[in-house]
């Protein structure tokens, strides 16, 4: 296959074999990622929290820094897209299915099924339910993806290196060997990644319009339907990646962006205006002040908790790491030309704050039919808590129906992305990846997905997850101070230097 490089050829017998694992003895895949994965959360706990924590403090202090002035590129070099479409697109790639799935379902767990601190169904739980939810989908999550973002745009597009996790490391281990096995190990570390974070969140997207269509038009809930949907999904997404990033990814983008605030403008006037309004502004002050404590909450002497925090707060540390290159490599490619400054207040502010304006108005809209003894949402599963929601209120089969629709278009832009990211990363870092590689690894990505929710259902995508993200976070933070290292040098953050003696 022209240009491809041994990466790509590594990366897809380790699938490979993980897919055939899968299939053939799926029980033995789920008990023995069942058991490492509670090896990692018990051991390895402590440092997801917080090495994220060190993540999210360097890239506030890359704000304020003289590095902050530098420019994602050559001096004359203007950003390619507008910001509406830079956010957007930022926006699809980082969060958008994910989003969809979790804001009704997270809440009422929180709330009322399992809750981090206080007694179930209490006031407490539920305002801690919403702070919770702020805080696993906020900065933290944008740091880890602004970082790796930052890294790859500065190597590339200022730098002229290839567009590759490796090359990022170059100011660390020297282009030799990074050039050699040692980048030929990152760069394979990244790709598994990728396909496992991507394939999770494909997996949690044909549950969810799975469920959805049976929850609405009766259809059946089977694995076999849901593979369908992976099926269907799969082939448009291959259409929109064979049409390119500034067609395919740009349009569809932009479209779901505005059937998205659609839908939350629907939901925040039919549902609990009011009370959506109130729990906003109480849950963003309690994020705020409570921000240190949820940072570094283990609850070392409490073994209930403690697994609260290992299937919750640590299992999203994982998934965002895991989702890192990919989203990474996808923001920094649509990057080129901004500041290190607008970059990252871009990147920090705008989708946690979506984030949380989504949490707000669907997890309370949530929360209030519960409280109020209207119907137990916490007796649906994760993939049938937003429709349940929405049945209560007006317009209610209107706005499920546009639900599937944003979650179907979700579903083909984060794929398409993948399929584009992992591309550019199994070809020595082309720009424009040859559509054969991309088809190639949108089929992989389907399949892994296929056969990790065939043998082990959401707990499956959990375990897979938190195995595949520990080792690449360790690269995430070499990735940090190969910046730290190339960019003193920078003539921007020199002249800064010299100003500020």
């Amino acid at each position: 296959m022209k240009n491809v490089t041994i990466v790509f050829w590594i990366s897809i017998a380790i699938c490979l074999a993980m897919v055939a694992w899968g299939f053939f003895v799926p029980e033995n895949f789920q008990a023995q990622t069942g058991a490492l994965t509670s090896w990692i959360s018990s051991t390895f706990g402590w440092y997801y929290l917080a090495s994220v924590f060190v993540i999210l403090i360097f890239c506030l202090y890359l704000i304020f820094s003289r590095f902050a002035d530098i420019k994602l590129g050559k001096a004359g070099d203007e950003p390619e897209f507008s910001l509406v479409s830079w956010f957007a697109m930022l926006f699809s790639a980082g969060m958008g299915m994910g989003l969809v799935f979790w804001t009704t379902a997270e809440p009422i767990s929180h709330a009322f099924i399992s809750a981090p601190r206080s007694e179930l169904g209490s006031n407490e739980a539920v305002k801690e339910a919403m702070q919770f939810s702020f805080f696993h989908w906020g900065i933290h999550a944008w740091a880890i993806y602004g970082l790796v973002a930052l890294s790859l745009a500065y190597a590339k597009f200022h730098n002229g290196s290839p567009g590759l996790i490796s090359a990022t490391l170059i100011p660390l281990f020297g282009k030799k060997r990074m050039s050699g096995w040692l980048g030929k190990l990152i760069d394979t570390l990244a790709v598994f990644a990728t396909v496992i974070g991507v394939a999770s969140t494909l997996g949690f997207g044909s549950a969810q319009i799975n469920e959805g269509l049976s929850f609405l038009f009766g259809t059946p809930n089977t694995f076999a339907f849901q593979l369908l949907i992976l099926a269907v999904a799969t082939l448009l997404f291959i259409i929109s990646a064979w049409s390119g990033i500034g067609r395919g990814i740009k349009y569809l983008s932009n479209i779901n962006m505005v059937l998205a605030f659609i839908l939350l403008g629907m939901l925040l006037i039919v549902g609990p205006t009011l009370y959506i309004m109130n729990m906003f502004a109480d849950s963003l002050g309690g994020y705020f002040s409570n921000f240190l404590s949820m940072s570094f909450n283990l609850e070392p002497l409490n073994s209930d908790r403690r697994a609260w925090v290992d299937g919750w707060t640590v299992f999203y540390w994982a998934w965002w790491v895991s989702w890192a290159p990919f989203v990474g490599i996808f923001i920094a490619r649509i990057s080129r030309g901004r500041t290190v400054r607008e970059f990252m207040l871009g990147v920090l502010v705008v989708p946690s704050l979506v984030c949380f304006i989504f949490f707000s108005v669907f997890g309370t809209s949530a929360l209030d039919l519960e409280q109020k003894g209207i119907d137990k949402i916490s007796e649906y599963s994760l993939e049938t808590a937003t429709f349940g929601v929405l049945q209560h209120y007006p317009l209610g089969t209107v706005m499920s129906i546009l639900t599937l629709f944003v979650v179907a278009i979700f579903f083909i832009t984060s794929a398409d992305s993948a399929t584009f990211v992992l591309g550019m990363q199994t070809t020595g870092g082309l720009l424009n990846p040859p559509n054969l590689v991309k088809i190639t690894w949108g089929l992989i990505q389907s399949a892994v997905a296929a056969i990790v929710v065939y043998s082990g259902g959401t707990q499956g995508l959990q375990n897979s997850l938190i195995i595949a993200a520990l080792p690449f976070s360790v690269v995430v933070l070499l990735m940090g101070a190969a910046f730290l290292k190339a960019a003193s040098q920078d003539p921007v953050a020199v002249k800064q230097k010299k100003q500020s003696l």
